[in-house]
């Protein structure tokens, strides 16, 4: 009996040493994602997004053009201590960018009130998804921090489309997502009614104009998560809007419809 049980020890340890060793649970685990930026209320920023841009206004934040700027104007302004977001257009067709031959005739829809662009089928995800990965891709590339999507609330417009509010809500988590597989914090552009249902899913807000219509307290959920609230105003003068934005806690400024380089704060 003794024999036999020596013979089963050995056996195994033979066995054992043949087989190689299983992984440890570090081994297999993805590396670890890039921690996401998470601008604070009340952060001052600065929104160019035409014309030379200037570097020089000392603010923590810059909102700039992703496709009209090379990495190294990021880099520069990473250099200055700023972070740095990518506009982008995801909920709309521009004639005039680089990618616009590989939008299918038929996800393009009515125009959006700017010249050269028009409303997206943002039903068609198939389509759509890996287009915008690609733009999103660009930012992360350039090193941007975050990604600031427009045209989020197609919904609400005359697109050419019969969209949703559930096609909206698919489409803005989705753009979430794309942004955060890759690192970059992202914005929710306008789009207030959805707020209650996406504030979880954005790490930030951008809204125009919300003063002129009365419409800012509607931005507080993300205030009140810990999240900024980049705003901006065309037609009011900063005596009309800021005491409203101060209590609020949004990053207010008063801009030229051009979105150049001019800028007053509150």
């Amino acid at each position: 009996m003794r024999r036999v049980c020596l013979l089963v020890l050995l056996l195994l340890l033979a066995g054992a040493g043949c087989t190689s060793p299983s992984p440890s649970p570090a081994d297999d685990a993805a590396p670890p994602a890039r921690t996401r930026w998470q601008p604070k209320p009340g952060v001052a920023w600065q929104w160019q997004l035409s014309g030379k841009l200037d570097t020089s206004v000392d603010v923590p934040v810059y909102n700039i053009d992703g496709f009209d700027h090379p990495a190294s104007a990021v880099a520069a302004l990473h250099r200055k201590g700023r972070k740095v977001i990518c506009y982008l257009s995801t909920g709309a067709w521009e004639e005039f960018r680089p990618d616009a031959d590989d939008f299918p005739k038929d996800v393009l829809g009515r125009g959006n009130g700017w010249d050269g662009e028009r409303w997206l089928d943002i039903r068609r995800t198939d389509v759509l998804a890996p287009l915008m990965a690609e733009r999103i891709e660009m930012c992360r590339k350039k090193g941007f921090d975050a990604v600031e999507p427009d045209n989020m609330d197609g919904y609400r417009n005359r697109t050419g489309f019969p969209l949703t509010a559930a096609d909206q809500l698919r489409y803005n988590r989705l753009i979430a997502r794309l942004a955060h597989e890759r690192g970059l914090a992202v914005g929710l552009k306008n789009d207030l009614d959805q707020i209650p249902q996406l504030v979880r899913y954005f790490d930030f807000a951008v809204n125009e104009q919300c003063a002129q219509y009365g419409e800012c307290a509607e931005l507080a959920p993300f205030t009140a998560a810990g999240k900024a609230v980049f705003h901006a105003e065309y037609e009011l003068p900063t005596a009309r809007f800021c005491r409203e934005a101060r209590g609020l806690k949004l990053s207010s400024i008063q801009k030229k419809y051009e979105l150049g380089a001019w800028r007053r704060a509150c």
